[in-house]
Order: C-alpha cells, then structure tokens, then sequence
C-alpha cells in the first residue's frame, strides 16, 4: 500500500471504444448505470473530481479525440488505493466485467495515471499527452498503470525530480 500523499492527488484518464452509439438498443444497460456509478464515485471518500459535459452530470457528450465513437472518463483521486478500489469492487466491477459487451478491445493502454498537486485540475489535454506517453513508453513515474503505478513524488526518497519527470531534448520538462 503507498502512503497518501498531503501534497498530490491521482489523475486518472480512461478511454473505451463504444460498440455502438450510446442511443442505440444495444448499449441501453451500459447508459442506464452511468448515473448511478456516478453517484458512487461522487460519495466515496476518496473521489476528489471529474470531468462533466457542460450542464450535464457525465461526460458522454465529450469528443476528445477524432473518433467520435471514443469516450474519455477523467478523474482525480486521494490515493491509487481508492481509485483501484472504486474501480474493481462494488457496483462499478460489475461494469468492468461486462465492458466487452459495449466497448471494444484495443490493442493498447487505455487509462493512464499520473500524480498532480492538489488544487490542479487536469486538462484533456494533459489527459491525452499522458495517456500517449504511456502508450509510447509504458509505465513511467510521468504516467503509468494500475500493474505498474509510482509513489508520489514528495513520497520518493532520495530521487531528484530529473529522476522522475521526463524532460524533452531541449531539456524542457513535459
């Protein structure tokens, strides 16, 4: 179990291919637990945030990427602890067990995590570039996965932060 960190909460970025339109027959059971996993989510005491359509208690309607069949969940949490948690147990296991049935398989990482300063916010933006990064380079203390994840970084000892946030070849940090 990592230590929960006073200084950092947990981004987390996930993405699924749907099946079929959310309006069709065939992902009415999927759209019908949304709120609901929601109002979990919103109710545990680990949750700090996520992202909402404007005017809207999901975030469904929101494109991110050029493929409109392609929905984006993100979120930010108090420690990996309680997002796995909320992930794999209770209502929302029953979802992961049944995602075949609405979301297709895709042949790379699909949620990436990444430590944040309380007070910030991620942006899509953030959200796509670490997810990229993942892909790319598979789990580093910049993003990584739930079988690979990094301790925050005011809980790593004796590392400098060159260690644990990849630069660019400017020497600019990502």
């Amino acid at each position: 179990m990592q230590p929960i960190s006073p200084q950092y909460y947990l981004a987390q970025v996930n993405t699924a291919r749907l099946r079929a339109s959310l309006d069709t027959p065939e992902m009415a059971d999927f759209v019908a637990q949304i709120e609901g996993i929601n109002a979990i989510a919103d109710e545990d005491p680990g949750f700090v945030w996520r992202l909402r359509s404007e005017g809207a208690n999901d975030a469904t309607s929101i494109r991110a990427f050029d493929d409109d069949q392609i929905l984006i969940t993100l979120t930010v949490w108090k420690s990996v602890e309680a997002l796995s948690n909320y992930v794999y147990r209770g209502a929302h296991g029953g979802i992961m067990r049944d995602r075949r049935k609405w979301f297709e398989r895709l042949d790379q990482p699909i949620l990436a995590l990444w430590w944040i300063p309380v007070g910030h916010l991620p942006t899509i933006e953030e959200a796509k570039e670490r997810l990229a990064y993942l892909q790319q380079h598979g789990s580093t203390p910049f993003a990584f996965s739930f079988g690979k994840s990094f301790p925050s970084p005011d809980c790593l000892e004796g590392e400098t932060a060159s260690h644990r946030i990849p630069v660019t070849a400017s020497g600019a940090e990502l």
